[in-house]
């Protein structure tokens, strides 16, 4: 009774929400979408639920583990701004040992999962994502280039490849077409969140493009992204990998996006409704590309570009 008691305190119910916070859930629930997609894109209906199932865990818990590592680095910079100064990595909450210590445990479950389950190209990519996110990404790019935005998408494409490789194995044409096209989607999306926390990206110092370079060559950088994020997601129905309802969607999707940057250069318009706008809409164009390529995937025989089997 003492034992349960003691888990039902406020301090105890406290200490777990601030374990879960530093995990990001938002974003791992995001990735957990893209890996599903990429999975099922390439199972093409013949579903392994326990490799699925392993693919799912185990890149949730390397993507929260690098959260929560990330939570770490940036304690100082994170009291700076205003959306992440109560973090308790910051206000003292939970020590940053304890968080530390339990965000590696996280990876090495995490990793292990997909060792012993998926194959060494999934592995690879997850440990590639994960010490590019962590090592190069947070513990400089973030803090001394306009270029850490850049390096730090290819960490965010990873998700969607790990998934797509525990079933094939194999680094073909839609893996590289994954890759490249998440890669792509991260840019707008992370300058759209740059552009409406501006004050608190300049107080921290972090020399995100509109910050360091600004908010005009910003709003083309987005303009670009997407117009050639539009024609890289066009290929995976050009090269066979999907059908004509994903072509449709990413039409849609990616054009009304793009007609949502270009708004950007009317007179007057509020530049932070606008960059709200534009990041609410690549959480919808990408959810949708996601959704739509587990369902619309077509059987297709394509040579590998790298093949490591389990």
């Amino acid at each position: 009774m003492q034992t349960q008691d003691r888990f039902m305190s406020p301090q105890w119910k406290a200490r777990f929400k601030g374990y879960v916070q530093v995990t990001k859930p938002g974003i791992i629930f995001g990735n957990l979408i893209s890996v599903a997609g990429g999975f099922l894109l390439a199972a093409k209906g013949d579903v392994n639920l326990v490799l699925m199932l392993a693919s799912l865990v185990g890149l949730s818990l390397v993507v929260a583990s690098g959260c929560a590592v990330n939570n770490c680095i940036d304690r100082d910079i994170d009291a700076k701004m205003q959306r992440t100064c109560k973090r308790v990595t910051v206000t003292g909450e939970i020590a940053v040992g304890n968080v530390l210590a339990f965000g590696l445990a996280l990876g090495v479950l995490g990793f292990s999962i997909l060792a012993l389950f998926t194959n060494a190209l999934a592995l690879l990519f997850a440990v590639i994502g994960y010490i590019v996110y962590v090592g190069v990404y947070s513990l400089y790019m973030k803090r001394n280039s306009v270029y850490g935005t850049l390096v730090g998408s290819f960490s965010g494409a990873v998700p969607p490849v790990v998934g797509y490789c525990s079933v094939t194995g194999q680094m073909d044409m839609g893996a590289a077409i994954l890759l490249l096209m998440f890669s792509l989607w991260q840019m707008p999306h992370s300058y759209a969140i740059a552009i409406f926390r501006f004050n608190d990206y300049a107080a921290a110092n972090i020399p995100v493009l509109p910050v360091a370079e600004g908010m005009t060559k910003a709003k083309l950088h987005i303009v670009l992204y997407i117009a050639v994020f539009a024609l890289v997601s066009a290929l995976l129905p050009l090269a066979g990998y999907t059908g004509i309802a994903f072509m449709a969607v990413t039409c849609a999707t990616s054009l009304w996006w793009l007609a949502m940057a270009l708004k950007g250069y009317r007179h007057g318009i509020d530049m932070h409704r606008w960059a709200r706008q534009v990041f609410g809409f690549s959480i919808i164009t990408i959810t949708a590309l996601s959704v739509t390529m587990a369902l619309d995937f077509q059987v297709v025989s394509q040579a590998p570009l790298l093949t490591l089997v389990k």
